[in-house]
């Protein structure tokens, strides 16, 4: 029933220290005050004291009780005693006599106790420890007259409890010493067991006293020194905390029925009186009263279950835990009560059906693990397996709340920041030990997975305990220094597992690297122990394999295997400890010396001994077992027998006797005589002891020895056994370490519960509805994602990214009807979206295939019109806003792909406004309904979302990812892109695919000092689409303008890649021819940007050859053909004319200067530019050569050959065939071609005389000569070329007469050169020979040379 609390309006604590009225600022208030309160225990005395003559006023002013209290009314007012410091003692005692009196009854000591109390309070500070101590003797021994009413009785011990309670608060309180400590503790105790019967009152009030009294006296526990402290001898009266009555102290009655405590009345020549001095309380009551606190846990074990006492304990416990707190640590006596006593006992009541004791139980442990968990390495992994994983789990037969109490306990303690590294370093890493780490993350995994039931508490409870662990993690991340280098651990040569040591626990350093490798090998151990219970012998050689077992296997090698792994197959380590062949026979007896049988009883260790192994059944296979037990018992406790024979004949008894006891199938049970009987004279010829042998069939009567012991890594109840076990083994067992909040093991601790922690957030997070418990799952997942980039652990955090993209629900809204109103309505889907790219701008670093997911969610969102417009931008765009024009037009291209126009459909309005204006807009032809509030409200909450996430962060950004995950993100745009087809796509696949082509170069501008990084995969992606595109459209248009701002952008910052990146301007001209003409003038234009912005760039020919291609074949186009001249005019005459460039500025010109589309200026402006140009070969042949043009002279008969007499035919051609009317100026052409032909002829004369087709090439001249005089210019002859031609070939004549070139060299024979000459010559004008040579000279000048080709010539006439 539901008890009132005892708190006043004000909120005061009744147990709280009453406050002090204010003391007596003289001595004389100080007396009135004492007179006062002697005079109110007069009055109760006059009307209640027992006397003979009580009727008379003066007889019981003869009562010692009655004088005292006079006396001390003229002492307070005596000058002399006002001034003394005994006063406050003195005033004491009376009061102090009333409360011992047997004659008086419940009123006079209630009066006396209260006065008592008053005094105290005025003069607390200047009451001395010998005062005190008379107090608390007083009160232990208060006595009053039987008979008194209940109520009365109540107050008395309520004033009782305030005594004691005034004394441990005032100020001399230390001077108590450890003896009246614990008598006041056991007086509040036994005031405590008496209030049961009382009224309710009482029973709180005395509750609380008693731990107000526990927690002043623990309080000092922090202040008193090391271990030097408790060598102090405990008084015999310290024995007074009696434990003999059930509920642990002494009750009396005496024969008055008044009340007194078993110690009685102390003698009134105590040690302080009689001159000794007395040492301030301290460890020894300590000890005693903790004692005495963790003993009444086993009396509430002994007298049947009743959780009020073992609550009221626990309680106590815990409140001198958390004051004595670390401290407890530097006290051996203490410490060891709470590692064994205290422990045990929690193991026992947290198994507890009730949850109020279980919850304390669990809180004792935080404490202690807070404060002592250095020095209760394996009582904690006791606690955690046999208590909080057993209970947490219902398959073991845990109550509901039972596992919510477990739950709640395992939560706290993961809130404690270092608790889960802690339990990793020390336990997990510890080969001896459970995977407690590994086991309780499972279980809050496991615990948070709502499986066929909707969400419960207890879900939402484990994954606070999660994200607990996972914060811890975070927060350690936030401490480090640096990143942790872990380098992975193997083993390259074989070490005993077993007896490896740590250096230094106190250094990571050391210990960091330490604990690692035992994690390694533990882990090897349980694959290998997988193995040997599937094949013993393979299981072995692996082990080999891996160092674990010596290449030759020893017997204390395989022994410790057997001893220290856990998981294997125990009749499979029975059978083969039992096996008669000689190794296994050592091996059965290197097992038996890994256990430590000092000082045990044979029955513990023969169970401890049992329960690593199942035990044979054949006879002789036991023997062997026991013979080897018995062997090591006896060498460990050769004083229990006479000989080991003893030990191996008793332990055969005992397994009989444990056989006849617990075995369903006999009948007749084997009663103690029998026992004692069948194992006489087995002790060397004695008996054993009787005693030793009843309490061996006892303990074996209550207790089975499970001859086949569980399988595997269950969590069994901790038996008397096995706490002896553990015991010994806490005392060998390595340092605790503590974590500094370093995080030097997360990374191996992340990789273990990562994956199951991902899959119990997330369902958690599928599962609910509450906004508390989602914005919870979302720390969570940004605390996963921050640990897994921090650690580098990609597959961790990809994983996490795709269960993000699940819960977006945008890879599935083409089921929704209004999948934005809908997207704004979900929480659940909003927050994942947000969680979504904020891992993704925070720790794209190392997200590697999550970018596939992310960008899913990216392009649904495009297809809803919800990015904003900027997404595709790169980082030059801002400050490259303004364009530039080429010859008046717009280069629709030239920096950012959105200036282009857009072939395909149109595309409807995007942006985050223009989805919110498509909302308000009412179409005028069709009407819509109005938005509701709540579809605006939807839309606004999408808006204010996907502005939160800065999704064009990730592409602006990018220039700061790492390269693997900058490459992954390119390849995935590629990849989201889909592979182009010939055959005409859908709009939605062609808008994807340009939407992340526009993605794709942005990253690539972004990232220009790592295009190495990119440019193949862009490149190819580029070309797939160029190559298989054969109409215009949208994507096409978009990779080529973006392989040319690609081009544009880099080049000034890439010179060592320009070959590159111009090579793949080449894609442009393997446009299909339709795809190239829609795109022409564009593409003009952009290369005419190019050329101009980077010419300075282009140092290459393959470079210049790109370039100036994709100029001149404009040269036929009528929109481009302008831009492209410009372009090549910008080139020739702005000083970019190079010996890389000429030879296709040259052709590029011919083109334009051939091409028919556009005026004739253009055609003459080309001519001038290849005429103009003739000056740079005279300038480089000047560099290299000297003055002039230097060509091979064979180059030049090529030249005639190809150019100048190609030109003469073609004009004489045209002249000949074609109408006047469309040449109307052929004749200056003509003039033109015939002095051309005149002037290089003289000026290479010197040359082209030495060629052996010279004769051939002034032929040829002569017979166009011939020709031209010839040819009729608008129906006749040229007056221009009649006179013009003579004139010419008079010159060079004369100047091949003067060379000694042309003359006739012989009479004999002929000369073929003299006579071919002439034969031409004539045929143009007779009269040139005679006037050549006037004289007729056939002699040939000695210095001239006969022509070679001359015979050729002729024989060929």
């Amino acid at each position: 029933m539901g008890r009132p609390r005892m708190l006043n309006a004000g909120g005061i604590d009744p147990i709280a220290e009453e406050p002090h009225p204010p003391r007596a600022a003289d001595p004389a208030a100080l007396a009135c005050a004492i007179s006062a309160e002697a005079s109110a225990v007069l009055a109760v005395m006059r009307r209640s004291l027992r006397h003979p003559r009580a009727a008379a006023d003066d007889a019981a002013a003869d009562h010692p009780l009655v004088s005292s209290l006079k006396a001390l009314r003229r002492l307070a007012f005596a000058p002399a005693a006002a001034a003394s410091p005994s006063l406050p003692a003195a005033a004491l005692r009376p009061f102090l006599d009333a409360v011992r009196s047997e004659e008086a009854n419940a009123a006079v000591t209630s009066a006396s106790l209260a006065a008592l109390h008053e005094v105290m309070a005025l003069t607390g500070r200047s009451l001395p420890g010998s005062a005190l101590r008379e107090v608390v003797d007083a009160v232990a021994s208060c006595r009053f007259e039987a008979g008194a009413e209940a109520a009365a009785e109540e107050a008395v011990l309520m004033r009782m409890l305030q005594a004691l309670l005034a004394c441990l608060r005032a100020p001399a309180a230390p001077a108590l010493g450890d003896q009246h400590v614990c008598t006041a503790v056991n007086t509040c105790f036994r005031v405590v067991h008496q209030a049961a019967a009382k009224g309710e009152l009482l029973q709180r009030f005395s509750r609380h006293a008693m731990h107000e009294l526990v927690r002043l006296v623990f309080a000092r526990l922090p202040l008193i020194g090391g271990a030097d402290a408790e060598d102090a001898t405990v008084k015999p009266e310290m024995s007074g905390m009696d434990k003999n009555h059930p509920f642990g102290i002494g009750q009396m009655e005496n024969g008055n029925g008044s009340y007194a405590s078993e110690a009685g009345i102390p003698d009134e020549n105590s040690a302080d009186e009689s001159g000794l001095s007395v040492e301030p309380y301290g460890i020894p009551c300590m000890v005693e009263i903790f004692h005495f606190l963790c003993s009444l846990l086993n009396v509430a074990e002994q007298i049947g279950f009743d959780e009020d006492l073992p609550l009221f304990a626990l309680k106590l416990i815990n409140s001198a835990i958390e004051l004595g707190g670390s401290a407890i640590a530097k006290h051996p006596k203490l410490l060891s009560l709470v590692q064994d006593e205290l422990f045990r006992n929690l193991m026992q009541f947290g198994l507890s059906i009730s949850p109020l004791i279980l919850s304390m139980v669990c809180s004792i442990v935080l404490n202690l693990y807070h404060h002592l968990r250095s020095e209760l390495k394996m009582q904690l992994e006791a606690f955690f397996c046999c208590i909080i994983l057993r209970l947490s789990q219902p398959r073991f037969g845990a109550t509901y709340h039972q596992q919510e109490v477990a739950m709640e306990a395992l939560v706290d303690f993961c809130r404690l920041k270092n608790f889960m590294v802690e339990m990793y370093a020390n336990l997990d890493c510890d080969i001896t030990c459970r995977n407690v780490f590994e086991e309780l993350a499972n279980l809050l995994s496991k615990s948070a997975f709502p499986i066929n039931c909707p969400l419960s508490s207890m879900h939402i409870l484990a994954l606070e305990g999660l994200i607990a662990v996972i914060q811890g993690m975070a927060d350690r991340i936030g401490n480090a220094t640096s990143r942790p280098e872990l380098r992975p651990v193997e083993l390259d040569e074989y070490a005993p597992f077993w007896t490896v040591k740590c250096e230094n626990f106190s250094d990571p350093q050391h210990w960091v690297k330490f604990v690692r490798q035992r994690k390694y090998v533990k882990r090897r151990l349980m694959i290998g122990a997988d193995h040997f219970n599937r094949d013993p012998k393979k299981g072995l050689e692996f082990l080999q394999g891996n160092h674990l077992l010596p290449e030759k296997l020893d017997p204390q090698s395989v022994a410790c295997f057997f001893r220290f792994t856990a998981g294997l197959d125990k009749n499979l380590v029975g059978d083969f400890l039992g096996n008669h062949d000689e190794f296994c026979v050592q091996v059965l007896h290197e097992f038996a010396q890994t256990f430590d049988f000092e000082e045990m009883n044979l029955d513990t260790a023969l169970r401890l001994f049992l329960e690593t192994f199942r035990l044979p059944g054949e006879s002789q296979k036991i023997q062997r077992v026991l013979e080897a037990f018995s062997d090591r018992y006896y060498e460990q406790a050769p004083q229990a027998f006479a000989n080991k024979d003893t030990a191996l004949l008793l332990s055969y008894s005992i397994i009989m006797l444990n056989t006849d006891q617990h075995n369903m199938q006999v009948k007749k049970k084997m009663t103690e005589e029998d026992f004692i009987k069948n194992n006489r004279n087995i002790n060397g010829g004695n008996d054993l002891p009787r005693e030793m042998l009843s309490e061996l069939y006892h303990a074996i009567c209550r207790n089975e020895i499970k001859t086949t012991p569980e399988q595997g890594m269950g969590y069994s109840e901790m038996s008397p056994s096995r706490w002896i076990d553990l015991m010994r083994k806490s005392k060998s067992t390595p340092p605790y370490i503590v974590s500094d909040s370093q995080p030097v093991l997360d990374h191996d601790m992340f990789a273990i519960m990562s994956g199951p922690t991902i899959a119990a957030i997330a369902v958690v997070f599928d599962h609910s509805e509450h906004e508390e418990v989602l914005l919870t799952c979302v720390d969570g997942f940004l605390g996963i994602a921050k640990i897994s980039a921090f650690h580098h652990l990609e597959d961790v955090l990809d994983d996490l990214v795709v269960s993000l993209c699940k819960f977006t629900t945008l890879l599935n809204t083409s089921l929704v009807e209004e999948p934005v109103t809908a997207f704004g309505d979900d929480l659940k889907a909003r927050l994942a979206t947000e969680t979504l790219f904020t891992i993704a701008n925070r720790y794209g670093d190392y997200i590697r295939t999550g970018w596939r997911n992310v960008l899913d969610c990216i392009l649904r969102l495009h297809k809803l019109g919800l990015l904003p417009a900027r997404v595709a931008s790169d980082a030059a765009d801002d400050s490259e806003a303004s364009m530039e024009t080429v010859q008046g037009k717009p280069a629709p291209s030239s920096i950012s792909t959105s200036h282009i126009p857009v072939m395909g459909t149109p595309r409807k309005s995007s942006g985050l406004m223009g989805r919110f204006s498509q909302l308000l807009s009412l179409d005028s032809e069709e009407p819509r309904s109005q938005p509701t509030e709540q579809q605006l409200a939807a839309h606004q909450r999408t808006l204010q979302t996907i502005q939160k996430c800065r999704i064009d962060s990730i592409f602006t950004e990018s220039k700061f990812l790492q390269p693997d995950s900058l490459l992954q993100l390119a390849r995935a745009l590629i990849w989201a892109a889909g592979r182009p087809q010939k055959v005409a796509s859908s709009p939605d696949d062609e808008d994807t695919a340009v939407f992340c082509l526009e993605l794709l170069i942005a990253i690539t501008l972004n990232n220009r000092d790592r295009i190495v990084l990119l440019w193949q995969g862009v490149y190819e992606h580029i070309a797939n689409i160029v190559q298989s595109t054969v109409m215009p459209c949208a994507l096409v248009e978009k990779a080529i303008f973006g392989l040319l701002r690609i081009c544009q952008r880099l080049l000034p910052y890439k010179e060592n890649l320009a070959d590159e990146l111009l090579r793949s301007l080449q894609l442009v001209l393997k446009l299909d021819a339709r795809v190239a003409d829609a795109y022409c003038e564009n593409i003009t234009q952009e290369v005419a940007r190019l050329v101009k912005a980077n010419a300075g760039h282009i140092k290459s020919q393959m470079g210049w050859r790109t370039v100036v291609l994709l100029l001149s074949i404009t040269a036929r186009h009528p929109d481009a053909s302008g831009v492209g001249f410009e372009a090549i005019m910008f080139i020739m005459s702005e000083g970019h004319l190079s010996k890389s460039n000429y030879p296709f500025c040259i052709e590029a010109s011919r083109q334009f200067a051939e091409s028919r589309v556009g005026l004739t200026e253009r055609s003459i402006r080309a001519l001038d530019l290849m005429a103009d140009s003739v000056s740079n070969l005279a300038r480089w042949s000047q560099d290299t050569q000297g003055p002039g043009i230097c060509l091979q002279s064979s180059t030049w008969s090529h030249a005639f050959d190809l150019v100048i007499f190609a030109l003469l035919d073609d004009l004489l051609e045209i002249g000949q065939n074609h109408s006047q009317k469309d040449y109307r100026n052929m004749e200056g052409s003509l003039v033109l071609a015939m002095k051309l032909v005149a002037k290089v002829y003289l000026q290479l004369l010197p040359d082209l005389f030495g060629l052996s087709s010279f004769c051939k090439l002034w032929l040829g001249v002569l017979s166009r000569m011939e020709k031209y005089i010839k040819i009729k210019v608008r129906g006749k002859r040229s007056d221009k070329l009649q006179e013009l031609i003579p004139e010419l070939l008079r010159s060079i004549l004369v100047a091949m007469k003067s060379r000694g070139i042309l003359a006739k060299r012989s009479t004999i024979g002929g000369d073929s050169l003299w006579e071919l000459t002439w034969l031409h010559v004539n045929n143009i004008s007779m009269g040139f020979q005679s006037e050549v040579f006037p004289s007729q000279e056939y002699e040939q000048p000695n210095n001239v040379s006969s022509p070679r080709g001359v015979n050729n010539v002729e024989a060929q006439n």
